[in-house]
């Protein structure tokens, strides 16, 4: 995400964590505009005095199932706009509960960015324009190994599936459990065909909050396909006392991040997202598809917060409140980043 916001805004950059070694982007040349500073989430006092001298904070400590909204709030106080990379539902709950309160302050605060939730949030909103009325959004991510990102996604992974959640199916909330319903997928090259399950991912609320919709459905998978096998018996076999133990959780992370390191190699890191939307238009009934491929995971979240923040910074972008992607950034504004990034969206009416 640093590397995107150096390619392309021109402000100076502040990149936080808790150890103190610091980290340094390069090449070299971009060294005089990053800055690296140690903070801890948990010093509320050293938080609040960097927010305030910032022109923008993009929150990116997680997992965030066990975050709470100090950060949003502190932004919300000192009056300074807030980008997340969040991707719990809880999280998501509470974050969107403060939107009064962002709105009283004029703040623009935009959780869920990064690829999926993100990218594909706007993928959504670029078909539902189209539409007269929606009825289904069917959602399906695949990520090649490690998808290039730390082991903190594999503890996000894990965390999900600790216990079934609510879907929008036929117009009411029902009960799913996790890494369930296989259903093959065809992505577009290198993935081709793919298992994906269903998977509890903040925009099966969001975008119940955003489109009046009947269904909507997220599924996710990996390839190899053996790490899906992998992970769907961690989700059936292991008991459910043993997958909310943080220790196992902390356990199973490392192990599947050494493992793709190895397959990485043969893998690459790529995501790869497809989106169908069944609706009416001009009074028929119409399925749309849209897919996005990228080679890393990691770089392609980068971007999707990255264009977030320049439309913030640039003045294009102002909603206060504490929104969801697809609520607050436009078509317009989302296709133009995206060619600025030479991502492609491709859209096709079935």
């Amino acid at each position: 995400m640093a590397a995107d916001l150096i390619d392309n805004i021109s402000a100076d950059i502040i990149i936080t964590g808790r150890n103190p070694t610091p980290f340094l982007y390069s090449p070299d040349q971009t060294q005089a505009r990053v800055r690296y500073l140690e903070l801890d989430l948990l010093d509320h006092e050293k938080l609040g005095k960097t927010v305030a001298t910032s022109d923008l904070v993009v929150h990116c400590a997680g997992p965030f199932h066990k975050r709470d909204t100090w950060v949003l709030q502190t932004c919300i106080e000192k009056g300074v706009p807030y980008i997340d990379v969040s991707d719990d539902r809880g999280f998501t709950q509470r974050a969107l509960s403060l939107r009064d309160a962002a709105i009283a302050s004029g703040v623009t605060a935009i959780i869920n960015s990064g690829v999926f939730p993100g990218i594909s949030n706007s993928m959504v909103l670029q078909g539902v324009e189209h539409l007269e009325t929606t009825h289904k959004i069917h959602l399906s991510y695949v990520v090649a190994g490690s998808g290039g990102a730390g082991v903190t996604v594999m503890r996000t992974t894990f965390s999900n599936l600790q216990r079934p959640f609510e879907a929008w199916i036929e117009g009411r909330w029902q009960t799913v459990t996790p890494y369930t319903d296989r259903e093959s997928i065809e992505f577009p090259a290198p993935f081709g065909r793919a298992g994906v399950y269903w998977f509890d991912m903040p925009e099966a609320l969001t975008l119940v909050y955003s489109f009046p919709v009947d269904t909507v459905i997220t599924k996710f998978g990996s390839v190899p396909d053996f790490y899906n096998h992998l992970t769907w018996m961690t989700a059936h076999w292991f008991p459910p006392k043993l997958m909310q133990n943080p220790n196992v959780i902390e356990f199973l992370a490392h192990v599947s991040h050494r493992m793709t390191g190895v397959s990485d190699r043969f893998s690459g890191i790529g995501v790869a997202i497809r989106l169908e939307i069944t609706g009416k238009k001009e009074g028929r009934l119409v399925r749309y598809r849209s897919d996005f491929v990228y080679d890393s995971a990691a770089v392609a979240a980068g971007h999707g917060t990255g264009s977030i923040a320049q439309c913030i910074l640039s003045g294009q972008l102002t909603k206060p409140g504490v929104w969801a992607v697809e609520q607050a950034l436009s078509t317009e504004l989302f296709e133009k980043v995206m060619q600025s990034r030479n991502l492609v969206i491709h859209q096709t009416w079935l």
